[in-house]
């Protein structure tokens, strides 16, 4: 698979002052994948209001392929908001850590959630549910 077609995801958080702004991102991200705006932006997922996997506060998450890496950090760079962008591969500790990057002030995760290495059930879902 080429760095193109790699999947990706970012978990973009808030918390109740940063809600109405990420609200906007998310509606935002849907109106540009419904127009084909960013290529290979799959999937918007749900706002969970609280703990979801190893993401302890409220957040959404996003699905895409490296195509568009470079503009969904553009988008979240400039919503101020904290996020966590990382591959998708069979390892989903370090998806979530050592090849993760944050953007904004990182947030500790609850890593006792995530799958053992090979089995990353993450995979299985790309682009069509969230948790």
């Amino acid at each position: 698979m080429s760095e193109h077609e790699a999947p990706w995801h970012a978990h973009i958080y808030c918390t109740s002052e940063t809600r109405a702004a990420a609200e906007a991102v998310r509606r935002d991200l849907i109106d540009r994948m419904n127009l084909g705006a960013i290529p290979r932006l799959l999937f918007v997922g749900q706002l969970k209001d609280g703990k979801a996997g190893p993401h302890p506060i409220p957040q959404f998450e996003i699905h895409y392929t490296g195509e568009a890496l470079p503009a969904i950090l553009k988008l979240i760079e400039a919503s101020g908001l904290t996020a966590l962008v990382h591959p998708l591969t069979d390892d989903d500790l370090a998806d979530h850590t050592t090849l993760a990057h944050w953007i904004g002030t990182p947030i500790e995760l609850d890593l006792s959630t995530l799958d053992p290495p090979g089995r990353n059930q993450g995979v299985a879902r790309f682009a069509k549910s969230d948790f």
